[in-house]
């Protein structure tokens, strides 16, 4: 019986706008299924309307007729193409000697040099005889637990051995300090910055296409020159003071911001300190090998007779001086997609960085000139540590020393005894633990009164 053409051609329009959203399994038994219910010559009609062979008709009714529990895939199981890894069983194999680590720079490696990029790994398997397409080496490597990783800064390079005991040396020092009242600061150079208008790190919300618009090049403005932010961070208050230098980051200018925070900071908020201790890295302007760094410090010493206590960070760990990560990075976040266009920009954006936990930031223009290259002689060195003016510990006097003015240094205890307070003590002695190096005694040096003058009284450190 033919079926009626007004039939045939509801059928065309009703495949038209439902088989393109089917997949290949389901248009077979979507046709089959009205092929059934138009009876005989339904098959005929039905290819005819989608367009499809009647084969392909046929076989979605025979696979409803089968009554076979449904599949819940488009293919049967074993159908569609065969796996390139079984297909080529080498190819695995072959991939991951180009992509193993260590392989990159291997002399016997096809990639030597070269990036290995899903197109360079194809093109060197086509070479190897093994013909895979880009997405198919996405797809193996993927199936290899591989994946598209930069490169994480964790390797710290040769480390020393007294690592963490410094920084259970300096922990306790900063300990009994603050119990004390006494200040305790973190200190570093920032990066140099180019002033002018320049692309800066990070993105801001603008309106849509509407960028901030910056040098394509940059180069060095030679008016506006660069700037060295150069840091001192309150660690007990979280406080920071910033001078932004326009001249060499150089020892003198590092000194010259302790400096300028103890006059306008500093003293302000301890009145009664007599003690400083700075926390400072291993190297650059404030290293523990700079000469200069040592004889303004003892200058500074003299001019605010303070006894100034030095603790270096091992070579290798700067990351974890407090300042890096309490004050400049609040302040690279507060300024990010900005140009620095200049030095009253700077100074702003650094005045205004704030912090949810409190953190306050005061800063300041430094235009003062500090020139490289001042020499600091051998005999000024010797003269500095027989004056007693530089006291160095007994662990590792490289990276922790005291400097004082001439008075102090006149009544200075010898370098093996510790000038603490009492209220100190037990925080000196649960922080700092076996790392306190061997000291002969305690001094505990108690508040004079009308009644009863200063005296001292020493005990032996257990152990």
């Amino acid at each position: 019986m033919a079926i009626a053409v007004d039939v045939v051609e509801g059928l065309a329009a009703k495949f038209a706008a439902l088989l393109p959203h089917l997949d290949e399994r389901q248009r077979r038994l979507a046709l089959g299924a009205e092929a059934r219910s138009l009876g005989h010559g339904g098959i005929k009609a039905v290819a005819e309307a989608a367009g499809v062979s009647a084969v392909t008709v046929s076989a979605g009714v025979a696979e409803l007729e089968s009554g076979g529990e449904p599949l819940r895939r488009a293919r049967a199981p074993g159908g569609g193409r065969k796996s390139v890894s079984e297909t080529d069983p080498g190819v695995v194999e072959a991939l991951l000697g180009l992509v193993e680590p260590g392989s990159r720079g291997d002399p016997e490696s096809p990639l030597r040099w070269t990036t290995l990029s899903l197109r360079n790994l194809a093109a060197a398997l086509g070479r190897a005889g093994h013909k895979v397409s880009a997405p198919t080496v996405a797809r193996l490597l993927r199936e290899e637990h591989f994946s598209l990783q930069g490169n994480a800064k964790a390797a710290e390079g040769r480390q020393h051995p007294d690592r963490d005991a410094q920084f259970r040396y300096i922990s306790g020092q900063a300990s009994a300090q603050m119990a004390a009242g006494q200040p305790v600061i973190s200190v570093d150079a920032k990066k140099k910055e180019n002033v002018g208008n320049f692309k800066n790190g990070g993105r801001e919300w603008r309106p849509r296409g509407e960028p901030e618009r910056v040098n394509v090049y940059d180069f060095i403005d030679k008016e506006l020159g660069k700037v060295t932010p150069y840091g001192v961070y309150d660690i007990a208050a979280d406080v920071g003071w910033v001078s932004v230098g326009t001249d060499h980051d150089t020892a003198a200018f590092a000194v010259q911001t302790i400096r300028t925070w103890w006059q306008k900071a500093g003293q302000p908020a301890y009145p009664s300190a007599s003690r400083l201790l700075i926390c400072a890295d291993g190297g650059g302007s404030n290293g523990y090998r700079t000469r200069l760094w040592k004889t303004e410090l003892a200058a500074l010493a003299e001019q605010t007779g303070l006894e100034i206590t030095v603790c270096h960070f091992p070579p290798g760990t700067s990351k974890w001086n407090k300042i890096e990560h309490r004050l400049f990075s609040h302040i690279s976040m507060n300024w990010r997609g900005r140009p620095l266009t200049s030095h009253e920009v700077i100074v702003s954006l650094i005045g205004s960085t704030r912090t949810r936990t409190g953190l306050t930031v005061a800063t300041e223009l430094d235009p003062g000139q500090y020139p490289k290259g001042i020499k600091i002689s051998d005999q000024e060195m010797r003269d500095l540590e027989q004056s007693r003016r530089l006291r160095r510990h007994d662990w590792h006097p490289e990276w922790n020393y005291c400097l004082t003015g001439p008075e102090t240094a006149m009544t200075a205890v010898s370098s093996h005894q510790r000038v603490i307070t009492l209220q100190a003590l037990s925080v000196l002695r649960s922080e700092a633990g076996p790392v306190v190096p061997p000291v002969r005694r305690l001094v505990f040096v108690l508040r004079s009164s009308a009644a009863s003058p200063g005296r001292a009284s020493s005990v032996h450190w257990p152990g």
